[in-house]
This record gives structure tokens, sequence and C-alpha cells, in this order.
């Protein structure tokens, strides 16, 4: 450790990475923590190692014991952090693991719901909290499995959504007049917030009087495709998209995304929040749901999608994308 020591003093990030990996190596996480420890010292001396520190969390959340894991949960997460360390210590630990270390029921919410995400039911463990997120503590049978982060010591992994069964159709645009619905709006742009917060995305929603073409229609200038998604297809979209962060912004995790993507469909759905299981299953089968492009496929993270309400006559859609580098010209857009 008083290697480490003199590489705090030279601020040598290099060599301080390279004993962090051989603490976890060794699985020291008594020296690992100090040196967390001795790191976050120098840094309130004015030391550049603000990395060294966030590492380090990252690296105790995704391969430390239980206990050492969940201690590093109740800070924030380091802002160039490669995922929200309640995602990364789901990944690496399993509810039980972890479930007797964590003190904040908000922390402990997160966790659990990205343990759901994997596979585990942890229905009426009172420790999960389920009033944090008003999520079930399983996976309904009518839900998607939803693309999911796998991480690894320097970098993350992210599924994809899988390919609709239907195809994309070229469809005439045609004019819809749009309806003032602010609280839809908002929770449609709410899917992609860090796309146009933190990176270089744009986005728009619309609301129309009319069908799903209608609302597409008002988003697009070119060619336009369309085709039908099934219910579990689009949430599993909303869920993807609500979860990363696009190309430059900090991922949210797949807690969040299943979340926002369950209130987008209520508050598209019309229901009251928080919605039940059964309640938005049902809700659901109201509603119609498409995605569309421009007559080739998007670079970068995109997020299109078009809902329509048949019995009420109405339609919404967003057209969302972010690219690994800004385009001269665009900017954030919200509609």
């Amino acid at each position: 450790m008083e290697t480490l020591g003199a590489l705090i003093e030279a601020g040598d990030l290099n060599g301080l990475l390279r004993g962090v990996d051989g603490l976890c190596a060794a699985g020291r996480w008594d020296d690992l923590v100090d040196l967390a420890d001795r790191c976050e010292e120098a840094i309130e001396r004015g030391k550049q190692l603000w990395p060294i520190a966030g590492h380090i969390d990252y690296r105790l959340a995704l391969e430390a014991p239980g206990e050492y894991a969940a201690d590093v949960l109740d800070s924030n997460t380091p802002r160039f952090s490669i995922g929200p360390l309640t995602e990364v210590a789901a990944f690496g630990h399993t509810w039980k693991e972890l479930a007797g270390h964590l003190g904040s029921p908000h922390v402990a919410a997160f966790v659990a719901q990205e343990r759901v995400l994997r596979g585990e039911d942890l229905t009426g463990d009172l420790r999960a909290h389920p009033e944090v997120l008003n999520l079930p503590l399983r996976i309904e049978p009518w839900e998607p499995v939803y693309p999911l982060a796998s991480y690894r010591s320097t970098f993350v992994e992210v599924a994809e959504p899988w390919e609709p069964r239907a195809g994309l159709a070229g469809v005439e645009p045609v004019a819809a007049g749009e309806v003032d619905d602010p609280e839809l709006i908002a929770a449609w742009l709410d899917l992609v917030a860090p796309w146009l917060a933190e990176s270089n995305g744009a986005a728009r929603a619309v609301v129309v009087d009319g069908d799903a073409v209608g609302a597409v229609s008002a988003l697009t200038l070119g060619p336009l495709r369309v085709g039908p998604l099934e219910p579990s297809e689009a949430i599993q979209r909303m869920g993807w998209a609500a979860a990363s962060g696009g190309a430059h912004g900090r991922r949210r995790g797949g807690a969040l995304g299943r979340s926002l993507a369950w209130y987008t469909t209520g508050v598209t759905a019309s229901t009251d929040w928080p919605v039940g299981a059964g309640e938005l299953e049902d809700a659901l089968g109201t509603l119609r749901w498409y995605r569309f492009d421009e007559g080739a496929p998007d670079e970068g993270w995109s997020l299109r999608l078009a809902v329509e309400h048949p019995a009420e006559g109405w339609a919404a859609a967003i057209a969302a994308t972010d690219l690994t580098h800004e385009v001269l010209g665009t900017g954030t857009g919200e509609g």
C-alpha cells in the first residue's frame, strides 16, 4: 500500500489503475476500500484522482462481496461511470447476496428491480420496497424480455431491442391537426431525456386527431415507412431507450427504464398512476402500436414510435435520435 501511496502523491492514474486491478484479482477488498479513502482525501487536497475513486466504487459494486458492494450504492454514481451502481451491483450479485446490506429503501428498490429484470421473482419480499417504483416484483407474462446491460471491469455491453415480427411498408403522409396534451408529450420525451440534456440528441413528440400515420407525418419530412408492433415490442423499445444515456449521456439503468416504460404506457392509456399489472394489460388492448422511419434505418440511437387509440380517434408519436458525433445545424429539440 505504501507504493500505492506514492502513486497517489504522484497522481499516476495508470499506475493506480494497475493497483486496483491487482487488489481486485487478489480479493483484497479492505485494502481497496482503504485506497478509495486515500484517493478521496487526496482529492480534497487538489489531486485529480476522481477517476480512480469512481473506478474503485465501480469495481466494488461489480466484483466485491455483497456487503462491500452495498456500501458504495448509497453514494452518488460518479458522473462518468459507465452505468448506475445499482445496476452494476445487480449484474454481479444475486438479491440474496445484497438484500441484507441495503440500508436505503430507494437503493434497495432499484437493486431489486434490476434483479427482477434478470429473472428473480421477489414477490412478497418487503426488503425490495415495491412502493418506491410502484412496479411488480416479477416480470409479468405479457411483458417483453428487456434489453439488459452486461458489465465488465472496464466496459459495458447493452443488448438491443429485438427485430419486430412485422416489417415496414411505405405509406403516403397525411395531414392531421395537432392536439395540446402536455402531460403525454412530456412523458414520451422523458424516455429520452439524457439524449437531449447530456448528449447530441434531438427529439419531438406530437399528439394529433387521427391515426398513427397522421402522427408520424407531423414528425417527418421525407419518405415514410410504418410497421405495426406488438405491445410487448413497443414496451421493450421504450424500456431500452429510457434505460440508456444515448451516445454520451449517463445511463439510467434497466430499473428506471422499466418504470418509465410502464408510466408512459399508463399515461398513454389514460390510467391512474400507480397502475396495476392487470389494469395496464387491459389498457394495452385499447391501443395500437407502430414503428416508423424515413425510408432508411437510423444511425446511432433511435426511438421512433407511434400509438393510436382507435376508439377515441387520436394518435401520438415520438421521433428521437442521438448520434456519436454532433451534426452541424442540429440540436436538441422538444415539442
